[in-house]
């Protein structure tokens, strides 16, 4: 259905005569024939565009701007005047318009005034969605997506952030388990007080109890001072242990013991300190198989697990990909200073159908590296890593060689629309259609709108 237009002129010749020049192209057209019917109209339709004369019996047509801006912010206006006015036109375009027009015109530069006004709209209202799924998602961190798996993801940590639980976070490097963790953090009643990470991989076997439960001078060679450890440090905050499962043995005993206890003791003291922290946990294994093969005590997995949070894979949740890659898009020209304001459909065709081992984190690199080194204002195929771009000819490979073209388009259009979940903007740009001309076809090839 083509937009809603609404049509203010006090002259019945000249607005019957462009009512049917816009009818003609398949707009709804409403007329008014002067500022008060014409607010009445706002009130009971939606209009994507006004076109509002200059002059009007009970009033002016930039006071009637202001007033249909007033009621609904995202309606364009293109002003028509018999009365050329440059310092009118200016005066219109400061207030809003999209354009002053003076009359006469015909029907041609209407019709493309009016479809240049509808495409700033649609564009404007896509930049407006998506800082509002940015915005949305800005309440968890840096943690972005609209799919089905982040947003049960999401649902799960609002329900358990504001209690003490202990959490477990699983998932693949890459994932964003630490923006999880730094989300549940935010979002509890510790927020005011520390967030304490610390990685049981990174730290050498001899270190990492020091650094955990602190020490006492003289402890060991090199201890000239008492020094407090990461567990007190984070006294009325939260602990995140990250990669849990390759803490060491012995040292998951004590910290088993520490949580039971709540208190600790200092590697050579005497005394015990009590601590209050909450603990999160993160591992990119399997828990359950890192406790059959002996890599993590089974009394100290049933005390961190009191919930676990999942992180899908990003190969699992194609429909985010368009989201994050904007994203990071803004941030990293916004970074780099570079006048890189998208990417080119071949370029989104590939990070949709590329499988992303590396998942958010391998996304976010590959886009910085594009802003980089992008010569235009899009980022291009040429643009990405090479893993991506090596890739490419596999996949295009196994598109269908043979069948009618229609049916070898079909299927095209089924499988952009699996990849990303049924997205239908994330799928136009695989195939690198517009919205309504992916619609158009999905019609015509039976293709139902939602997923079966």
């Amino acid at each position: 259905m083509k937009p809603r237009i609404l049509l203010v002129d006090d002259e019945p010749a000249i607005a019957d005569w462009l009512r049917i020049v816009l009818e003609g192209e398949g707009y709804d057209v409403g007329v008014a024939g002067d500022a008060v019917s014409a607010i009445g109209q706002m009130t009971e339709r939606e209009f994507s565009l006004a076109l509002v004369d200059l002059v009007l019996p009970d009033g002016d047509g930039l006071q009637l701007l202001q007033q249909l801006k007033g009621k609904d912010s995202s309606i364009e206006v293109i002003i028509m005047t018999g009365h050329s006015s440059i310092s009118k036109a200016v005066e219109a375009t400061k207030q809003g318009a999209f354009y002053f027009v003076a009359k006469p015109f015909d029907g041609a530069e209407m019709l493309t005034l009016v479809a240049k006004a509808l495409e700033r709209r649609r564009l404007l209202a896509e930049t407006s969605d998506l800082k509002r799924k940015l915005a949305e998602q800005s309440g968890l961190g840096e943690l972005l997506g609209s799919s089905p798996s982040m947003r049960r993801m999401f649902d799960l940590l609002e329900s358990v952030a504001g209690s003490d639980a202990n959490v477990l976070i699983v998932g693949e490097s890459g994932t964003g388990k630490e923006l999880a963790a730094n989300a549940l953090h935010a979002k509890s009643t510790r927020a005011s007080g520390p967030m304490v990470k610390i990685n049981c991989a990174a730290l050498p076997k001899d270190l990492i109890e020091s650094e955990l439960f602190g020490h006492v001078k003289g402890a060991f060679t090199g201890a000239t001072t008492d020094k407090p450890g990461l567990l007190e440090e984070a006294h009325k905050g939260s602990v995140l242990l990250d990669e849990i499962t390759e803490m060491p043995m012995d040292l998951q005993a004590k910290l088993l013991r520490v949580l039971e206890d709540r208190q600790v003791r200092r590697l050579g003291g005497s005394r015990t300190v009590p601590v209050d922290f909450r603990l999160l946990c993160s591992t990119n294994r399997d828990a359950e198989t890192a406790v059959r093969e002996g890599k993590l005590r089974q009394d100290l997995y049933f005390r961190i697990n009191t919930v676990t949070v999942p992180m899908p894979p990003l190969r699992e949740r194609g429909s985010d990909i368009a989201l994050l890659a904007k994203a990071f898009l803004e941030r990293f020209r916004e970074k780099h200073m570079r006048p890189v304001e998208g990417i080119d459909p071949e370029a989104y065709r590939r990070l949709l159908a590329y499988q992303w081992p590396g998942n958010v984190r391998e996304l976010e690199h590959a886009v910085e590296r594009a802003v980089l080194v992008a010569r235009g204002k899009e980022i291009t195929l040429a643009d990405l890593p090479e893993s991506l771009r090596a890739e490419a000819g596999s996949v295009t490979a196994s598109q269908p060689s043979s069948g009618s073209l229609e049916e070898i388009e079909r299927v095209s259009i089924v499988r952009a629309l699996e990849s990303t979940g049924w997205n239908k903007q994330a799928a136009a740009a695989v195939l690198g259609l517009r919205r309504p001309t992916l619609y158009s076809k999905m019609r015509r090839h039976g293709i139902p709108q939602r997923r079966a």
